[in-house]
């Protein structure tokens, strides 16, 4: 069975060649090949060795998951349907700015925690992604967008905030992090790299050790009252603990605050009361807000907040001197907005299994 390269981060990729009787500078120059070239041919490796290549065509590949389809937002969005096999797909979204390129990636197919006002949690969870999977929807959107007049890659930025819960799949993910920030890969800046997270506080501390990108934590309440409602996790891992956590990742994170998503639900988190309890609760952690209008998907009773009623939040957590910017709807007409992502993955796993099991 030949394998797949983009399984290997910069230190994995070097134990295969040692296992295969080569050098780690050759690893070093396929990596640079597969990632910073995005070269799947090893005929078109030039500067490696004929027997390396061909024992590379015999025992390697670089193979990234199939596309089921493309859609193309009136807004410039753009959102890849991937085929990870047995039935079930994720998706990907590229959203295209005047000064940057932003690709949402997943890491799960479908989703455990079951958030209130999330179309992907409705789905229920199927498995966690590889690394492969994963780096292969960053590798993916290079090749579709391809490269600019300056022979650069389009994308700039990577939020993980696609289908699943990225710290629940950790050590993918952090295996996927390590090559977008390796030089001879991606080379992104750790500030480009933001991980977002429901708050699983002992995986918060890992990335801390581990990897640190900049991270961006779904908050949506300003109570645990109404945070074990909306986001159930809060159940296991409450407000005080989530804060505590995010207070010790600042200590060796690249950005010096943390930001908060907030989605905006009309009549359930969205008064000016909600707001001033919102301040008094992070006060002490340094952080900006993305408030984020809902975007409604079918089977749902939640409603967006209506604009003033956004604006006002707004204005609260301003006038406490946190930066707070409001989220711009981007790609809702293909389904591609915040909470929006469902793709056709078939709910396999007993929710309650998975939560008495495979969360940390």
């Amino acid at each position: 069975m030949q394998q797949n390269l983009l399984d290997f981060d910069a230190q994995k990729m070097a134990a295969w060649f040692a296992t295969q009787g080569e050098k780690p500078f050759r690893a070093r120059q396929v990596l640079r090949w597969v990632h910073k070239s995005g070269e799947a041919d090893f005929d078109a490796m030039s500067d490696l060795a004929l027997t390396l290549r061909g024992k590379l065509k015999e025992n390697a590949c670089v193979q990234v998951p199939k596309v089921m389809r493309e859609e193309l937002s009136d807004d410039g969005t753009r959102k890849w349907l991937l085929d990870v096999g047995t039935g079930n797909a994720v998706e990907t979204v590229f959203i295209p700015e005047s000064d940057r390129g932003t690709l949402c990636v997943s890491t799960q197919a479908g989703c455990a925690l079951d958030c209130a006002f999330c179309s992907t949690g409705k789905q229920g969870f199927n498995r966690n992604l590889s690394v492969a999977e994963i780096i292969g929807q960053l590798w993916w959107a290079n090749h579709q967008l391809g490269k600019n007049a300056e022979g650069n890659w389009p994308i700039s930025n990577v939020v993980m905030m696609g289908m699943g819960e990225p710290l629940l799949n950790f050590d993918n993910t952090v295996s996927a992090l390590h090559l977008m920030l390796d030089d001879n890969a991606y080379g992104l800046s750790r500030r480009r790299v933001t991980v977002s997270t429901s708050g699983i506080v002992p995986a918060m501390d890992r990335l801390r050790e581990e990897c640190t990108v900049a991270l961006a934590v779904s908050l949506h309440a300003p109570n645990d009252k109404l945070r074990d409602q909306l986001v159930p996790i809060n159940q296991k891992y409450p407000l005080k603990e989530l804060l505590a956590a995010c207070q010790r990742y600042l200590e060796k994170a690249p950005r010096d605050f943390i930001t908060f998503e907030y989605v905006m639900l009309e009549g359930v988190n969205d008064s000016e009361q909600q707001a001033r309890e919102l301040v008094k609760l992070v006060r002490d952690v340094p952080c900006k807000f993305n408030l984020i209008p809902f975007n409604p998907f079918p089977q749902t009773h939640y409603k967006r907040s209506r604009p003033d009623a956004i604006q006002c939040f707004r204005d609260v957590l301003m006038q406490a001197d946190i930066v707070t910017t409001t989220r711009k709807t981007r790609g809702d007409d293909i389904a591609a907005a915040c909470g929006q992502l469902a793709g056709q993955v078939q709910d396999k796993t007993k929710r309650t299994m998975q939560r008495s099991v495979g969360i940390v």
